[in-house]
């Protein structure tokens, strides 16, 4: 069986876990030994190549960490898995016996890279985890899982680790949930799996981010586990002591897939009465883009602007003033906003410059 086909099938989710980077052999045998007392644990974790921001970080002990990485799964009789950056690293990796490869976020940025990892490993077949690009770029995300494909690999599974922003006041890489959703809609086999270690750059929301993974139907976590996070190597403050790790793993909850027929017959109604109120929604941003165009005929008759910014400004702070009133987010309201104010600017576009879409 294929390790995504496993992940899909899992009642539970299935959980990678380790430390962030390799330090020493008995740091890595000794904390993936206390992991793999969880039941849920099903791979073993290790950075041994780490790809770093600036030059003067910690990155990595190479080839010669990767024997503790193989021992430990030895011991714990786990699957191992690590994260590779080029074609030597896929020759070194495959050499010593890693049960499975990652694709970091930093490399699925890059396609000539992805490629030439994706082509060192043609006629092997090993399962490779291939994280989201660092910036929000769907398609970029699903041309990595193209490129294996193409050459062969069918066993893949995705990673989901947040998109880089410039100091997020709460995140170190921003979920943006809609993208792996989007993904899960584009590759529906392929299995998906969150890093809340990454997203969050910090252990208090692992817990959080990794419960609203699991609510979002995530087939799994990769977590970061270190025997004393203050004197980690790299990324000590997203890592956890494995006592933590396995109190977070008894704190999730996990949420049923299968529904109860009284359940979902009521899930049913009210699913009806949301599809109504769908139809009408449509039906009234219909009515007010036909509107729109009686004000772009007024505009073009009389030879003013589309864009009338002192109109949009005022509009906009008296919708996100009564978003609370409404019972919505101001960020939902401002989105929406704008997506109705830009198809509203094409309609009036059209009208104007009949010829511009042409």
């Amino acid at each position: 069986m294929m390790l995504k086909d496993e992940i899909i099938q899992s009642a539970e989710p299935f959980v990678i876990a380790g430390p962030c980077s390799a330090e020493t052999e008995e740091q890595v045998i000794s904390t993936c030994t206390e992991i793999a007392r969880n039941r849920e644990v099903k791979m073993l974790r290790a950075g041994i190549w780490k790809p770093r921001t600036r030059p003067d970080s910690f990155e990595g002990l190479g080839g010669e960490a990767l024997p503790w990485l193989v021992e430990a799964g030895r011991q714990t009789g786990l699957r191992t898995v690590t994260e590779v950056a080029n074609a030597k690293h896929v020759e070194e990796v495959l050499r010593a016996g890693i049960d499975a490869i990652w694709i970091g976020a930093r490399t699925t940025v890059n396609p000539f890279t992805v490629q030439e990892i994706a082509d060192a490993l043609k006629g092997v077949q090993i399962p490779v985890l291939i994280k989201n690009p660092v910036n929000p770029d769907l398609g970029l995300w699903i041309g990595a899982f193209e490129r294996f494909i193409n050459s062969g690999n069918q066993d893949l599974t995705a990673i989901h680790r947040g998109f880089s922003s410039y100091r997020h006041p709460k995140y170190r890489n921003v979920p943006s949930w809609e993208i792996p959703i989007a993904l899960k809609e584009e590759l529906p086999e392929i299995p998906l799996i969150c890093d809340p270690s990454h997203i969050t750059g910090k252990r208090e929301l692992l817990l959080e981010v990794s419960q609203k993974a699991l609510d979002l139907d995530f087939n799994g976590l990769m977590i970061e586990v270190h025997p004393d996070p203050e004197y980690a190597w790299s990324d000590k403050e997203q890592q956890i002591k494995p006592i933590d790790f396995s109190q977070l793993l008894r704190s999730l909850i996990r949420r049923h897939k299968s529904l109860d027929p009284d359940v979902q017959e009521m899930i049913a109604e009210l699913r009806t009465k949301v599809s109504t109120l769908d139809d009408r929604i449509f039906e009234l941003l219909s009515e007010r883009m036909r509107l729109s165009q009686q004000v772009g005929k007024i505009k073009q008759e009389n030879n003013i602007t589309i864009l009338q910014q002192g109109h949009w400004s005022r509009l906009l702070n008296e919708r996100l003033a009564q978003a609370d009133d409404f019972g919505l987010s101001k960020k939902f309201v401002r989105e929406l906003l704008d997506a109705i104010h830009q198809e509203s600017i094409r309609h009036q576009t059209k009208i104007m410059n009949p010829d511009s879409g042409k």
